[in-house]
């Protein structure tokens, strides 16, 4: 079968979804292509800082999308042995919602996934993997994809990877990102939330250990930073060491740590920070993390995906409604967002290379950091980083239209 559309999306994350709805809005016929059959999925990453609800805030959706189940994170609060230090005070951004909200990221991309079938112009394909692009006179020109058992091809104007960082279709368009190294990898795992402990979502550096803990609600979504490649180590060591290492971080009787029954409830995040040189082919643009994989530092990379996609929808939705597109106006996505995504790893780099891995490794004493004093300590410098986190570097606001005549449903053939 074969189906023929203006813009066709490969992943149903933060940046395919958000950038499939926001052109749909706008008048253009699109496709958005999700190989699980549902959401529901542990991504653990569920942070949407106050850049993303101000884009929903400008489509006249914040209300209605904060009736979803979320926890408020007004500051960001770091543990540094026996100091505590507020790294980033958001509740005095001057936007509508100054809080990182803890949300399920089903709920998000269901959130989203609604507000895109109000528009006749826009499906969503679920259970259907992306699996090779479609190459016409030298340039992208469709997907070929396996819709369950069913082979299935989308022609499109314009192919979007927003599959991830081990995107298949980048790999297929010969696009390879350089890597800039990290120092750690990180284990997830939950344990149980009690009514006595605090709201607060924190952080603990000590001597040769990381932790992060997030509020959830009815448990604590915990991560423990290990050096790079740790995994296999700690695991041979054995669970009952690891609940050990575990239980002096804790703001609470450490013995919840027996939550942890077996290594299943333990998941590995493989830590990573690359870039593509050239984010578009002719017909193909890359996006989200497919684009820039992000560390987990400042848990910034699901809104620096968002800002993405509503960059490309405000340069591409005009061309590709109009059927006038061209590779300029793909280049032109990647230096609108190249510098805020350059800004923001040479953040993470340096926050691994002058916090995180001297405390891996032990070098340190558990206090702040030089870096962090200063910035915290200079009156005017002491907002950056609730900026910098919870808005990001050159926010992007919904400028393309809504359409008052969106395109026609995609017609099969």
């Amino acid at each position: 079968m074969t189906q023929r559309l203006q813009c066709c999306i490969a992943g149903g994350g933060p940046a395919g979804m958000m950038l499939g709805v926001l052109l749909a809005r706008a008048g253009v016929a699109v496709a958005v292509v999700e190989k699980h059959k549902d959401f529901l999925r542990d991504f653990r990453g569920d942070t949407v800082h106050p850049s993303t609800m101000t884009i929903i805030d400008e489509l006249g959706w914040l209300d209605e999308f904060l009736k979803l189940p979320h926890q408020k994170v007004p500051n960001l609060a770091v543990n540094f042995g026996a100091t505590r230090v507020t790294v980033a005070d958001f509740s005095k951004l001057a936007v509508k919602a100054p809080y990182i909200a803890m949300m399920p990221q089903w709920d998000f991309l269901n959130f989203l996934a609604g507000k895109g079938r109000q528009y006749p112009n826009f499906k969503l394909l679920m259970d259907t993997d992306a699996l090779d692009l479609v190459m016409q006179d030298g340039q992208v020109s469709g997907i070929q994809a396996m819709s369950g058992p069913k082979e299935l091809v989308l022609e499109a104007d314009l192919v979007v990877a927003a599959d991830g960082r081990g995107s298949i279709l980048r790999s297929r368009a010969s696009l390879v990102p350089q890597g800039f190294g990290a120092p750690m990898d990180v284990l997830w795992f939950r344990l149980p939330r009690e009514g006595t402990d605090t709201d607060q979502t924190q952080g603990r550096f000590d001597s040769g250990r990381i932790f992060i803990m997030l509020n959830r609600g009815d448990y604590w979504q915990c991560a423990f930073v290990i050096p790079k490649d740790g995994d296999a180590k700690v695991r041979a060591a054995g669970l009952e060491a690891f609940r050990k290492s575990v239980a002096p971080l804790l703001p609470f009787d450490g013995a919840r740590v027996s939550a942890i029954a077996d290594w299943d409830q333990v998941k590995l995040l493989t830590v990573k920070i690359d870039r593509l040189k050239q984010w578009a082919r002719p017909g193909f643009l890359c996006i989200g993390d497919a684009a820039h994989a992000m560390s987990p530092v400042g848990g910034v990379g699901i809104n620096l995906a968002v800002q993405d996609a509503v960059a490309a929808a405000n340069i591409l939705a005009a061309p590709l409604r109009q059927n006038r597109l061209t590779f300029e106006d793909l280049r032109h996505v990647q230096a609108r967002r190249e510098f805020p995504t350059r800004m923001i790893q040479n953040m993470q780099i340096f926050m691994q290379s002058q916090m995180i891995a001297p405390a891996l490794a032990g070098r340190t004493a558990a206090k702040p950091p030089l870096p962090l004093r200063i910035l915290l300590g200079t009156p005017f410098l002491k907002s950056l980083p609730a900026r910098f986190v919870g808005l990001g570097v050159r926010p992007e606001h919904v400028e393309s239209p809504e359409a008052s005549n969106p395109a026609g449903q995609m017609a099969a053939h």
